[in-house]
C-alpha cells in the first residue's frame, strides 16, 4: 500500500530553499561571504493520497506538507529552516498551532515565545522517526538537522494563512544557534532565557501515536483535534 511519503519520489516538484534565501539568518558570516547559493531543503506542499483526501483537507481548512532536509554544515552551523511565526486565528488572540512528525532521520526543534522585551520562553525538542511535535499558539519555530541523516518531516497546519518570516529575519536568526561546538544565544535579541528541554507529543488520546503516521488522521477529521479552520 502506498504511503504519503512515497509521493515525493513520483515527480512532485518541491519548493526549494536556497542558501541566499536565508542569508540574513546564517550564523557564520565569514563562511557565507564565500559560499555558493546551494540548495538547503525541499518543501512539498498540499500532499494527499487521493482526491477524496484532498477534498477532506480543503473542507476542514487543513494542509499536509513534507519537508526534506539533507545533512550539511553552513560553516560551523548545522543546516536549519529559516524559522517563522504564525499569525492570529481570525477573531481570536491566539496564533495558529502546527503539528510535525518526523518520518525519517532526526530533528531538533527550537520553539520560542516572544514578548515586548525579547523572548520569554525557549524550548528545544529532539525527535526521531515517528515522533510528533506540537507547535503551540504563541510560539515561533525553526528546525535543525544536526545529524548525518536525511531529515524527512511532515506537518499538519491550517491552509489559509501565510507564515511570518520577517521578525526572525530581522534578528539574524532564532534565539539560539546550533553549532558544531554547541549552542549559543543570539545576541541580537534583547533578552533570551536559558533554553528548556521539551519532549515529543506522542499523545494517543488525540490520535498522535509514534507507531502510526499522522497522515491517517485525514480519514477522521470530524473527530480529531488537529488545527482546524475557525469558520
Amino acid at each position: 500500500m502506498e504511503s504519503i511519503s512515497d509521493i515525493i519520489s513520483k515527480g512532485v516538484k518541491p519548493g526549494v530553499r536556497r542558501l541566499f534565501d536565508m542569508k540574513d539568518v546564517i550564523y557564520d558570516r565569514k563562511w557565507l561571504s564565500k559560499a555558493e547559493n546551494s540548495e538547503l531543503y525541499y518543501m512539498y506542499r498540499e500532499l494527499s493520497l487521493s482526491k477524496k483526501d484532498a477534498a477532506a483537507m480543503k473542507e476542514h481548512g487543513l494542509r499536509y506538507d513534507i519537508t526534506v532536509i539533507p545533512p550539511q554544515m553552513l560553516g560551523n552551523e548545522f543546516v536549519k529552516t529559516a524559522g517563522h511565526y504564525h499569525p492570529l486565528v481570525p477573531g481570536t488572540q491566539i496564533t495558529y498551532p502546527e503539528i510535525y512528525e518526523v518520518l525519517g532521520g532526526e530533528a531538533t526543534y527550537i520553539l520560542q515565545k516572544p514578548d515586548n522585551e525579547g523572548i520569554n520562553d525557549v524550548i528545544l525538542v529532539k525527535a526521531g522517526a515517528g515522533d510528533k511535535v506540537i507547535i503551540p499558539p504563541g510560539y515561533g519555530h525553526l528546525t535543525i538537522n544536526a545529524s548525518n541523516k536525511v531529515l524527512k518531516m511532515a506537518n499538519w497546519v491550517a491552509r489559509d494563512f501565510e507564515s511570518i518570516y520577517q521578525p526572525i529575519k530581522e534578528k539574524g536568526g532564532g534565539a539560539y544557534f546550533i553549532l558544531d561546538k554547541g549552542m549559543v544565544k543570539n545576541p541580537r535579541y534583547e533578552h533570551v532565557p536559558e533554553i528548556k528541554p521539551g519532549k515529543p507529543a506522542n499523545l494517543k488520546e488525540i490520535g498522535l501515536q509514534k507507531s502510526k503516521e499522522m497522515y491517517g488522521l485525514v480519514r477522521d477529521l470530524k473527530n480529531t483535534r488537529i488545527p482546524h479552520k475557525t469558520s
